[in-house]
């Protein structure tokens, strides 16, 4: 009889898919084969995401799908931030499921039957497993976990759980291994990396750690950072490092309406920042994400909102509606702000955003980038992440996994165009 296969599906953020990434180290430790069929599989793993209602949604609906995709005698296992927050719930309306897995339950591989219900205390360190060589040119990192933060809207400390750093070593042995060209650092709070552990790294120990990091590796970026802790001596590790690539977790800039979320900060500091940051390097490349009617939002703060937008002209950015979560500050405040008020002024912020990155990516033709090709045909410069931003378009014949200097000849609304340097 052949060796058992398994087939990871991960929905959600970067932090999720470095989670995966230990768990296929872990079943490929145990024995198991990877399959990217999960008919073909005998343990169907889904990495679920519980952020917002819509992901929650997704989540459900692929676990669906994905039991009706297996094979007979297969075992369905959900992880993930949705088996940790509704650990009980899903064992309960979901009889498809063979095994809820929260972070610290190693899933299981056997044919016995588990108990679904969620452990309340970890039974193996999720954090620091090993993982597979990375089969991309570049790889997340997560170099923390959880959130010692309140924002008003968000629900990860209460499942995801305080923030443990971890330590430098683990982390630096983990890019060594992964042998990727760029390391992309995440986590829940990135800049607060250390604070958790006084004595042995504390605050501002992401700086050692980013200068570390560039050492082993040829691009060293960050997501994302809160901005009260975007310290002078952090702008000039990341600046330093050749990635003037600047993540900025800012979610509103009205001064009141961010305190009703819980958060620091206004526009006024906010664009100080980034002025002060491209009088330094004026090819610095900024994204944020931004709430749209958390409770309380007036046509004051939304313009606000807009006006910061018009001024900043961040290459990359977001916009979400609010979601109600259960366990949050923001649950019980006054001020719902109605479904199509929220709409309309979404609509508004990205068609202005639309119009800023168009223009930036336009500023981009006949400059020379230093692209690294991630698959045939792709490529990316500093100024783009992977996964989440636009990319350079560059011919299939320039080699994978290796950095290419091309003239951008083109723009095509996020990406661009390439031809390498040295061809007509």
């Amino acid at each position: 009889m052949g060796s058992q296969r398994f087939y990871v599906e991960t929905l959600g953020c970067p932090k999720n898919e470095v989670d995966s990434e230990k768990i296929i180290g872990l079943l490929q430790s145990d024995g198991l084969e990877r399959t990217d069929d999960p008919a073909g599989a005998d343990v169907v793993v889904v990495n679920t995401c519980a952020f917002i209602e819509d992901a929650r949604r997704e989540s459900i609906d692929t676990i669906l799908a994905l039991a009706d995709r297996k094979k007979d005698g297969a075992r369905l296992v959900v992880t993930g931030c949705m088996a940790e927050r509704y650990g009980d719930e899903l064992a309960a309306e979901l009889p498809e499921v063979d095994q809820v897995a929260g972070f610290g339950v190693p899933v299981a591989l056997g044919r016995k039957p588990v108990s679904l219900t969620v452990t309340p205390a970890p039974a193996f360190d999720l954090l620091n497993l090993p993982r597979p060589k990375s089969a991309a040119p570049w790889a997340y990192v997560k170099i923390a976990e959880g959130c010692d933060r309140s924002c008003g809207f968000c629900a990860i400390p209460s499942f995801r759980g305080p923030q443990r750093s971890r330590d430098v070593e683990s982390i630096l042995r983990e890019v060594d291994e992964l042998g990727a060209r760029e390391i992309v650092l995440v986590a829940q709070d990135l800049a607060s990396y250390g604070k958790d552990r006084p004595g042995e790294l504390g605050a501002g120990a992401i700086v050692p750690l980013v200068r570390a990091v560039a050492e082993k590796t040829d691009r060293v970026r960050l997501l994302y950072l809160y901005p009260s802790d975007l310290s002078d001596d952090l702008i000039d590790a990341i600046l330093d490092s050749g990635v003037a690539y600047f993540d900025l977790s800012l979610q509103h800039v009205s001064k009141s309406h961010l305190r009703r979320m819980r958060r620091w900060g206004d526009g006024g500091r906010f664009l100080s920042r980034i002025d002060d940051i491209r009088s330094k390097e004026p090819s610095a490349v900024f994204r944020s994400n931004f709430i749209v009617g958390y409770p309380g939002e007036t046509e004051s703060d939304h313009d606000e909102l807009l006006d910061f937008v018009a001024k900043a002209q961040l290459d990359w950015c977001g916009f979400f509606a609010y979601s109600p979560e259960e366990g949050t500050h923001a649950l019980g405040l006054p001020g719902r702000v109605d479904d199509d008020v929220v709409a309309l002024r979404l609509a508004e912020l990205r068609e202005l955003q639309d119009d800023i990155t168009s223009r930036r990516r336009d500023d981009c033709i006949g400059e020379i980038h230093r692209v690294l090709v991630d698959e045939p045909g792709v490529g990316r410069s500093h100024r783009e992440a992977p996964e989440i931003d636009g990319v350079v378009n560059v011919p299939d014949n320039l080699e994978v996994g290796v950095f290419h200097d091309v003239e951008i000849v083109d723009a095509l609304g996020p990406d661009l165009v390439g031809r390498p340097k040295d061809r007509g």
